[in-house]
């Protein structure tokens, strides 16, 4: 059991839970889970985590196969700028291994944002909480649970 699903259950959503074995030679995490999981990449959604004008850390989600807009996720956040966090601090911050950041149940709630590609599915899947463990969830669910708003943050990696 992790945070991230035993937020889940608390919260009483519906979801579900897929493990995978973890590629330790791998370092696109979210790639792999698509692939290893049978599911398409744009329903696969990894969690990152950015430093918005050198203070604030905020949470951006977005589909394995695209990158963070760090423009578009400053305007969403209503800052000036936004630049990737460092591991170190990420790590301390959310409680979870980079590759495993999962926007449910960090340690510090951080403000989320979540790329609005995700809207249309009925549900989509996010790190469990470690490598090689992913829990599908539903859109709304996650925006719920995360205190997260949906934002165009996402372009073509």
């Amino acid at each position: 059991m992790t945070p991230a699903i035993n937020s889940a259950k608390h919260a009483g959503v519906a979801f579900k839970i897929h493990e995978y074995h973890h590629d330790t030679a791998v370092q696109s995490y979210g790639l792999e889970a698509a692939e290893k999981l049978g599911v398409a990449a744009e329903r696969v959604f990894k969690t990152l985590v950015v430093k918005l004008d050198s203070r604030q850390l905020a949470v951006g989600i977005v589909p394995v196969n695209c990158q963070l807009g760090l423009k578009q996720i400053a305007k969403a956040a209503g800052a000036k700028k936004a630049a990737m966090a460092v591991p170190d601090e990420v790590e301390r911050t959310t409680g979870y291994v980079l590759g495993g950041v999962s926007p449910l149940g960090q340690k510090k709630r951080l403000p989320t944002f979540i790329d609005a590609s995700a809207q249309p599915f009925s549900t989509i899947f996010v790190s469990a909480g470690r490598r090689g463990l992913e829990i599908e969830l539903s859109p709304g669910d996650l925006a719920s649970l995360s205190q997260g708003r949906f934002a165009a943050l996402a372009h073509a990696s």
